[in-house]
């Protein structure tokens, strides 16, 4: 049965990388998948998707280890996804859902607990996260924490607020490297998974209101800030670029690791797959936008994101403007 044809839009960087967005669609109950700036079909779920955390379910469902072998690069998009999206091809799903649960992991290990001591952080260790999160064996092995920091200027009195209402750098997400032979046999390459989980801290829901637009100050298309790049929403780009004298940037931490990855596994086939939801998603767009711009040998860059918000204009066009973080309806 052909799947109607929805009629979403969206504005995007331009020419970054491949991107792939599930949009959780409020209003509807649907989950959707589209190319951004394309036309695409609505896949109905079967069951309600009622709130934040529908992601959560979807990838709990059960994927299928498919080889994907020498056609990898079309999983990743290298041609836009072509024959694959309508009807859904089985694998893809699989590959979708199986991105979805490092975006799980990312939620169910952090802190949410305001009364905690550890509010903020992840509650597991590296090398146990993936065990203790339930979401099975991955193959994949972590290499680095991430943390987002506000670039907020909080004012004095918030001094005697709770410490949860100031805390300006949280953990958001981490890098993930395929490391088992038999996965990175079947995926066809070495798989780098970046992944993030969506808006939890006070000061990033205050960061996620900064709709102003900003000129984006990587990438081409941008040179001298020009007013015809490309522009992101403010509160993004703080996430992104912010840090702390006792935390880098979330850009500064992704090139690091970046960096070290293409110097450690360089001479042989590479994928870089950033994944987040909400937030996530935004932060998402920006981090394989900067790692496709930074790094000239970072070949194969795909974002899929979940339930994404409009992050920016593309170069052409800057023109657009919201009143906060606007999701596709």
């Amino acid at each position: 049965m052909r799947l109607p044809v929805g009629a979403a839009r969206s504005c995007t960087l331009p020419s970054a990388s491949k991107h792939l967005e599930l949009t959780l669609h409020s209003s509807t109950s649907h989950l959707s998948m589209r190319l951004l700036n394309t036309k695409f079909p609505a896949i109905t779920h079967s069951q309600p998707l009622n709130n934040h955390y529908s992601l959560l379910v979807l990838c709990s469902l059960t994927t299928n280890s498919i080889k994907l072998g020498k056609k990898w690069m079309e999983y990743q998009g290298i041609n836009n996804w072509e024959g694959l999206l309508d009807p859904l091809d089985d694998n893809m799903r699989s590959e979708i859902l199986r991105y979805g649960q490092f975006v799980e992991a990312a939620y169910r290990s952090f802190d949410f607990n305001p009364s905690s001591p550890t509010y903020a952080t992840s509650k597991f260790p590296r090398n146990s996260l993936f065990a203790k999160t339930g979401i099975g064996e991955t193959g994949y092995r972590m290499t680095k924490n991430l943390r987002a920091t506000s670039g907020l200027q909080l004012p004095r009195w918030i001094d005697r607020a709770p410490s949860w209402v100031s805390t300006q750098s949280s953990w958001i997400g981490f890098v993930a490297v395929c490391q088992d032979k038999d996965e990175i046999a079947r995926l066809g390459r070495r798989d780098v998974v970046i992944a993030y989980r969506g808006t939890a801290t006070c000061l990033e829901w205050l960061e996620n209101l900064r709709a102003t637009l900003t000129c984006l100050p990587f990438g081409e298309g941008n040179v001298g800030r020009s007013s015809n790049g490309p522009m992101v929403e403010s509160g993004f780009l703080s996430l992104y670029t912010s840090s702390t004298a006792t935390y880098p940037s979330l850009q500064t931490s992704v090139r690091e690791e970046i960096g070290r990855v293409l110097e450690m596994y360089g001479d042989e086939p590479v994928s870089f797959t950033i994944t987040g939801h909400s937030l996530g998603a935004a932060l998402a767009t920006l981090t394989a936008y900067d790692i496709k711009s930074t790094f000239e040998n970072a070949a194969m860059v795909t974002a899929i994101s979940f339930g994404g918000p409009r992050v920016g204009t593309e170069a052409s066009d800057a023109s657009w403007t919201t009143v906060g973080p606007r999701y596709s309806e």
